[in-house]
């Protein structure tokens, strides 16, 4: 099987069985989702969407958010990893929305990543899930799935894993096929016992066929 037909069955697959898929994260602007996307590295997006209500009823706008204190910010985000540094990304997040955007959210990767906790997966996220740009965004799921699926390979860094994706996946596809992998990681392909049995994958999947075809 050549890697464009293992791509095309994967893409097929999940046009059947997940043609909507989108972000998990609760959110209702630009604003909202820049907030959740900083807050959710390295954490849930369920403990996420736990935490954001209460910060969006009192900062509902960069404006509010760029005038607030560390010390009130910190307990809205106290249960959220690395706390401390994600109050400081959120507050400088805004002064710069405000100060040098106007207090809208940027639409490219560019500009994005010069925000304070912005780095190229949170912009290419961002782009993707607003404005359906064809950026995939490469977390420790997609980074995972597409390894063992082999839809990459020898890919060691998240941009190379990036790199390798947009060859293959069609630019009209890119913002849905990020979150495919995302939550077939998330679900199916778990980290320590991917739930192989449960996995319409596995006739393309090199994982599968190395650790379970030759059990069958």
């Amino acid at each position: 099987m050549t890697r464009k037909e293992r791509f095309q069955f994967v893409i097929d697959y999940f046009q059947q069985h997940a043609p909507n898929a989108e972000t998990e994260l609760l959110y209702d602007n630009p604003y909202q989702l820049l907030v959740a996307v900083i807050l959710s590295a390295q954490c849930t997006d369920k403990r996420v969407n736990v935490t954001t209500p209460a910060i969006f009823a009192k900062y509902p706008d960069p404006y509010s958010l760029s005038k607030t204190s560390f010390d009130e910010l910190f307990p809205l985000i106290r249960s959220i990893s690395y706390p401390n540094n994600k109050t400081k990304h959120l507050i400088g997040m805004a002064k710069m929305l405000v100060e040098k955007f106007g207090g809208e959210v940027p639409l490219t990767v560019e500009e994005l990543v010069q925000l304070p906790g912005v780095g190229r997966k949170t912009a290419n996220v961002i782009t993707s899930v607003v404005d359906q740009q064809p950026n995939m965004a490469v977390d420790t799921h997609v980074f995972r799935v597409s390894a063992r699926i082999g839809l990459t390979v020898g890919a060691t860094t998240p941009l190379a894993t990036e790199k390798q994706l947009l060859q293959y996946i069609p630019a009209n596809l890119v913002h849905v096929a990020h979150h495919w992998l995302i939550l077939h990681g998330r679900y199916i392909c778990v980290a320590r016992t991917p739930k192989c049995g449960q996995c319409g994958l596995t006739p393309v999947c090199k994982y599968y066929k190395t650790h379970h075809a030759k059990k069958s």
